[in-house]
């Protein structure tokens, strides 16, 4: 089934920057029945584990932590660009393979003890991902998992989100 899925991403050179291989989800997203699968995927991993929230990160996640926080009967949080989100907001700046960024989270979007998971399309470096940890935990929230589609392994992102639990559906 995950093969499928891996069929379905498209290949774009030179993206964002030169000598960048970007992995195109939207192709996989615009198929209904691989969407459809992607998502019951995932959400078949946290069924029954008490989520509150899924926090998904501008702006792929913000498709896929909606999607699984509607099937898990869970609550969505959005995590952005700075100067986007209406209320005061927690900041942190982190590095990514081809430059530096900063993404924002509401102060009241996520109470002390309640169960996330950390929703994104890419785990590459970690430096978004992990930005966005940084963010829950400062909130005292409870990373369950940190959920990707896409993982490019050689990049070791996984190691800046430990000792949060990691999944991916697909790994390069």
């Amino acid at each position: 089934m995950v093969e499928d899925l891996k069929k379905a991403i498209r290949d774009v050179p030179d993206f964002p920057k030169k000598g960048i291989l970007f992995k195109d989800i939207t192709t996989l997203c615009k198929d209904p029945a691989l969407f459809q699968r992607m998502v019951d995927i995932l959400a078949h991993r946290y069924i029954g584990k008490g989520i509150d929230l899924v926090v998904g990160i501008e702006a792929r996640g913000f498709i896929i932590g909606a999607a699984l926080a509607y099937k898990l009967g869970a609550g969505i949080v959005l995590v952005r660009k700075p100067g986007k989100l209406p209320h005061k907001t927690h900041k942190a700046s982190y590095s990514l393979e081809y430059g530096t960024d900063t993404l924002e989270i509401h102060q009241d979007a996520i109470e002390p003890g309640q169960k996330v998971i950390i929703a994104d399309d890419l785990l590459a470096t970690g430096g978004t991902a992990g930005a966005v940890a940084g963010l829950v935990n400062k909130m005292h929230g409870k990373i369950v998992e940190c959920a990707f589609i896409v993982e490019l392994d050689d990049l070791k992102g996984r190691e800046k989100l430990a000792p949060a639990p990691v999944f991916s559906l697909i790994k390069y």
